[in-house]
């Protein structure tokens, strides 16, 4: 059997993942980041992106998150983020029909908050899309 670690994935609105996992990689804000069992303890803030969670029977969980930070201690990992999702559950036409109309506003650029606002809308349906496609190669 090999050697697990507890980890914890929670939102602003619910515990989204609580279980056991060989391994987690998390997009911390310096590059992705890998963490086993018995790691060095460090908190680190997260970027938006995709967690991977590696489960001991050899099957992997993705889940996007917007940001948030990371707690590794020698026994548990805890993510605590504003959004998180399971990546199954994301909606795939939801997010291309975000990013098509974030593109559209900022070809407009009428206004710098309006660029700014789409610019980060266009990021994060760009980064829904990029988990929904590492849960189809998982799948695979």
């Amino acid at each position: 059997m090999a050697m697990t670690i507890h980890v914890d994935i929670v939102s602003a609105e619910a515990e989204i993942f609580s279980g056991l996992a060989e391994m987690v990689v998390a997009p911390a804000l310096q590059g992705e980041v890998g963490i086993l069992p018995h790691h060095a303890p460090f908190i680190t803030p997260l970027g938006e992106g995709d967690i991977r969670v590696k489960l001991n029977n050899d099957q992997e969980e993705v889940f996007y998150i917007s940001s948030g930070m990371l707690e590794v201690q020698p026994h548990k990992i805890t993510v605590l983020s504003d959004t998180a999702y399971r990546a199954h559950t994301l909606d795939e036409a939801a997010a291309l029909e975000a990013k098509q109309k974030a593109e559209k506003l900022m070809s407009d650029k009428q206004a710098d908050y309006e660029y700014a606002k789409a610019q980060a809308e266009f990021a994060e349906a760009a980064m829904q899309l990029r988990a929904i496609e590492k849960f189809r190669k998982l799948k695979k």
